[in-house]
């Protein structure tokens, strides 16, 4: 039998964090396979316009950018409301947006506990509770992207991991909660992207060199696998699927 291409057409995909680097990569991937995407985004305003402009420019009125703080808890559904108004329904939702820093003991302090739990877990629970009765209305499906080290802890990011671990958590948690009609499932990244303004290369060489496969992922790698699960996975749910190269295996 010869396989289809996946197709997405007529769904919805709200992503969060959806203007820069993993984000974008997952909206131009879906986007690509035929889904409307609503792009959210905080500061990033000129890399959203600018996203959506070439997702606009491939297919005409596809995308849309919303701006929000995702740690504004009574405006999330505004951000639901802003894709059924935009394209008509919600198919998938995208909790990729995410803080990342480190909090080593002793200087742990209780802005820095509030920003990375509400980024990493509190915005998920709550935007994926206001998102719901519009997924099951669809049959939709939720993907978190969590974090290899959700299940592995990294020294000086005690505050990270527990949120990301509580995102794992999370994740089964809503699968279980939202089904049969809502689909759950995450995605843990490992060494895909470097965080920013950091430029550690012996750690980096390190990092590399503990994984299987003995090199880097790419953001496509983690898009690839939200397209597996919006369009070729419809009897998996609660699961969390570690692209990371092997890094979880061989730690």
């Amino acid at each position: 039998m010869q396989n289809e291409a996946p197709s997405l057409t007529g769904k919805t995909v709200l992503i969060t964090g959806g203007a820069r680097r993993v984000g974008a990569e997952i909206a131009r991937t879906l986007h690509g396979a035929g889904a409307n995407v609503a792009i959210h985004y905080r500061k990033s305003a000129s890399d959203a316009e600018a996203l959506a402009a070439q997702l606009n420019g491939a297919r005409a009125r596809s995308a849309a950018i919303v701006q929000g703080d995702l740690l504004d808890v009574a405006r999330l559904p505004l951000l639901v409301e802003f894709a059924m108004r935009s394209f008509g329904t919600l198919d998938v939702l995208i909790n990729n947006a995410s803080t990342f820093y480190p909090t080593p003991v002793g200087d742990i302090t209780p802005a820095a506990f509030d920003d990375l739990l509400g980024t990493n877990l509190r915005a998920p629970l709550f935007l994926s509770q206001a998102a719901a009765p519009a997924l099951r209305k669809s049959g939709g499906l939720i993907i978190n992207i969590v974090d290899i080290h959700a299940l592995r802890p990294l020294r000086d990011y005690t505050v990270y991991c527990t949120a990301k671990a509580g995102l794992h958590m999370l994740t089964r948690s809503l699968a279980k909660e939202l089904g049969p009609e809502v689909r759950v499932n995450g995605i843990s990244p490992g060494p895909v992207l470097w965080p920013e303004n950091q430029g550690d290369t012996s750690k980096r060489e390190k990092i590399i060199e503990r994984t299987i496969l003995k090199r880097m992922g790419t953001p496509a790698d983690i898009a690839r696998t939200a397209l597996f699960f919006a369009a070729h996975a419809p009897f998996v749910t609660g699961q969390v699927l570690a692209v990371d190269g092997g890094r979880s295996v061989a730690w």
